[in-house]
């Protein structure tokens, strides 16, 4: 299953059947922890919370999109009886009609597609992208979406009561961002994560105006209106979230959560399991989080593109081998560059050769652009693993 091309969703669904994997199983409990050791609820999926029985490396965003359309099924099956799948996909989109206001050019209800399953797949690919344009995009540390989860909860809130749920997701994403602002003021001294935090949130904003910290003040802060046990672990964990750093909370971040805890009604050990739990899954995924790397905007994107690479070169792999194996000039090469540096000529040679084979499969057209010669040495990198084991005996 490819979430990068049409039709996976039909997909996704065919496979959890095979899987005897039963949406109306879940639990909206068992849903959020799931959610949040993935790294959906901290903004960036680490993982997906159904497993990946397929060769295909997920990216990033892959990976989001399918914890997002998974995250609503469950939800769907959770609160309808008699849940099927065509009438989860119709009232997914009415759903998402209903927060797009604007109704703007790129707008879910101007996604226009015969197939409902491939018009959700539109809009769950627009919705995970954040507000800044896509030459900020490109060059940001921010590629994660933060808020998500209020789609969830609002979807649920839309099913429950019949309603617009339009007010519901704009107050939940005030109330979120207002609180994360007033926790990272909390602190004693803020540093680069935590201007980059104020930044991931204010790009992520959808419904609301909020686009900075100075807006925000205890007093506005409405959260006696959340009751669920979930719409209150998900403020607590997202301004978890907010003040987390390496070494302990300074007594500022730690009073400011304690109160918030008490506001929302939930015990101390609550407030200290969210920030253990953040605490644990950036230690153990720091280097895989994006909005972490934010030493140099250029040398992030050379990084980001890379990842991307590598993933295309696995994804074709069997492609490249045949391919590659056809041309026998280029193997003899790519095997004495085991052993041997290749002269100018010879390199030449190659970087020709593997712009051709390039040519030849659509999904490595990144190579055929202004500057995609600079990414052969990626491309270069990866052929040894990818050929048969006899060639690699020269390595």
């Amino acid at each position: 299953m490819n979430p990068s091309t049409t039709g996976w969703i039909k997909k996704i669904l065919k496979d959890l059947d095979s899987d005897n994997l039963h949406l109306s199983e879940w639990s909206l409990d068992e849903l959020y922890i799931e959610l949040r050791r993935a790294g959906f609820i901290y903004g960036t999926s680490i993982n997906t919370i159904i497993q990946n029985n397929s060769d295909i490396i997920y990216s990033e965003e892959e990976k989001t999109k399918i914890n997002l359309f998974m995250a609503l099924m469950v939800t769907y099956y959770d609160a309808i009886e008699n849940a099927n799948e065509k009438d989860c996909i119709d009232a997914l989109i009415q759903f998402y009609d209903y927060l797009d206001t604007k109704k703007s050019f790129f707008s879910f209800a101007n996604v226009v597609s015969p197939n409902k399953s491939e018009k959700l797949e539109k809009i769950i690919h627009t919705r995970i992208q954040t507000n800044e344009s896509i030459f900020k995009k490109n060059f940001s540390h921010l590629l994660t979406n933060a808020l998500l989860f209020i789609d969830v909860l609002a979807f649920d809130y839309f099913l429950i009561y019949d309603k617009n749920p339009f007010e519901y997701a704009a107050k939940l994403e005030e109330t979120l961002t207002n609180t994360v602002f007033l926790a990272l003021n909390s602190k004693q001294e803020q540093d680069d994560y935590d201007k980059l935090l104020v930044k991931l949130f204010a790009s992520s904003v959808r419904y609301t105006n909020i686009s900075s910290e100075k807006d925000a003040s205890f007093d506005s802060i409405e959260l006696t209106p959340y009751v669920d046990e979930i719409e209150k672990r998900y403020i607590l964990d997202l301004t978890s979230l907010a003040v987390w750093n390496d070494k302990e909370l300074d007594k500022g971040e730690q009073t400011f959560m304690t109160a918030l805890g008490a506001e929302l009604q939930l015990p101390d050990k609550a407030v200290t399991e969210s920030i253990e739990l953040v605490q644990s899954f950036i230690n153990d995924h720091k280097e895989d989080i994006t909005f972490f790397n934010y030493s140099h905007p250029a040398l992030h994107f050379y990084q980001q593109t890379s990842r991307t690479v590598s993933i295309l070169i696995l994804r074709n792999k069997k492609r490249l081998v045949k391919e590659i194996s056809e041309s026998k000039d280029l193997m003899i090469l790519l095997g004495q560059s085991t052993i041997r540096e290749l002269s100018t000529e010879e390199k030449q040679k190659v970087k020709k050769q593997l712009l051709d084979i390039c040519k030849t499969i659509p999904s490595l057209a990144i190579f055929i652009l202004p500057g995609g010669s600079l990414l052969l040495p990626f491309l270069v990198k990866f052929i040894p693993q990818l050929l048969p084991s006899a060639f690699n005996e020269n390595k």
